[in-house]
């Protein structure tokens, strides 16, 4: 098969969808790798690397018009629309549950559309976004302790406190990989973190893995209006899969919260867990609301490109090798999880909470790949 990696051009996007060590295996197994030029140079990876390891640099017309799988990291931008076409597979994180003109766009060019975050295991493990979500949780922590300080707009505090003075309150919404990520550094910071969450299991579990050094709590509303006026910094870290992050954070809560506070909205790319909340970039992270900084990067591991493009290569390579050596139809046959990454396939939506969240029509993916 013909694999393409596109060059990311969303703002302060760094990171490359394969490694030269990535390529490397897919050519050993027969394929054809074109990658876009400079597509690495971001994640420290050169165009002479990716030749080394056997693959093709080639330009942004060739790699786009002649890939019959094309990878990339983030989702297309607009300017990237009129490349979509029928009969490529296209292989990314999507996110289009928060994006109905993407949405629109995958549909009417007919492209076969598979987001890695949305491939699911049958013990509801998200294997592709796990990687990602563990940076970006770990982050965020560090994130929201530096733009905590003063000249940054935040309330002065020192996260981790010093001996005889207390540490700051961080309150982490959601215990997922990216609450529990988020808290392992607010924790190595020195700071008292407390997770809520709604599933007792998951508490219990991250009472025992992290020693009983957080708090955990059942989340409800009352219980985020009554901690939240607490915090110095809260941390977004909800999830539900391939739909619309629920505004846990209303408006209203921000006149509660400190002078100088900081969010870290992690659920941005899924339209974010906080009313107040919009996307932002690494080159303008914060705006204030209220007196509360806010941050909302929406792509926050392509900011230390050279781990997350690696940490993501890893996570993703098996699911390209099956789709390159058995096609998307019997690739999706072969393997449950895969088959819940395919969001969009002969213009028709087959993931329901993506059709759910513009009113769209919704085809189970059966109906168009039947076994």
């Amino acid at each position: 098969m013909r694999i393409g990696v596109a060059k990311e051009i969303k703002t302060d996007e760094y990171r490359v969808a394969l490694t030269p060590a990535g390529a490397r295996e897919l050519v050993q197994r027969g394929h054809d790798v074109l990658v876009e030029t400079s597509a690495g140079d971001g994640s420290a990876m050169s165009d002479a690397d990716y030749e080394r390891a056997g693959a093709t640099i080639a330009s942004v017309d060739d790699v786009w018009s002649s890939a019959e799988l094309l990878l990339k990291v983030k989702e297309p931008i607009e300017a990237e629309y009129s490349r979509l076409r029928e009969g490529l597979v296209l292989f990314t994180y999507l996110h289009i549950a928060a994006d109905e003109p993407l949405t629109r766009a995958l549909v009417d060019s007919g492209i076969k559309a598979v987001a890695y975050e949305t491939v699911e295991t049958d013990d509801r493990r998200l294997p592709l976004l796990a990687p990602m979500s563990e940076i970006a949780g770990r982050l965020a922590a560090q994130a929201g302790a530096y733009f905590l300080e003063k000249p940054l707009g935040g309330r002065g505090l020192l996260l981790g406190g010093v001996p005889g003075v207390q540490p700051g309150k961080v309150l982490v919404l959601g215990g997922g990989v990216v609450g529990y990520n988020a808290a392992v550094i607010a924790i190595g910071l020195g700071a008292q973190v407390t997770i809520l969450d709604k599933s007792i299991d998951r508490m219990r579990y991250l009472d025992e893995i992290l020693s009983g050094r957080v708090s955990t709590v059942m989340s409800t509303t009352l219980q985020i209006e009554s901690m939240i006026g607490d915090a110095d910094l809260v941390i977004g870290a909800v999830l539900v899969p391939g739909a619309r992050a629920p505004k846990l954070v209303t408006r209203d809560m921000l006149g509660a919260m400190k002078n100088g506070a900081v969010i870290v909205d992690v659920a941005i790319d899924q339209g974010g867990c906080v009313e107040t909340a919009h996307a932002t970039t690494h080159s303008d992270p914060v705006y204030e609301v209220d007196g509360v900084l806010h941050y909302c990067v929406a792509n926050m591991p392509g900011g230390v490109p050279i781990t997350s493009t690696k940490a993501l290569t890893n996570a993703t390579l098996p699911y390209v090798e099956a789709i390159a050596e058995h096609g998307l139809a019997d690739a999706v046959a072969r393997d449950k999880a895969l088959a819940k990454g395919v969001n969009v396939l002969e213009g028709r939506i087959t993931y329901e909470p993506v059709a759910e969240a513009h009113d769209l029509d919704y085809t189970p993916l059966r109906e168009l790949l039947p076994a």
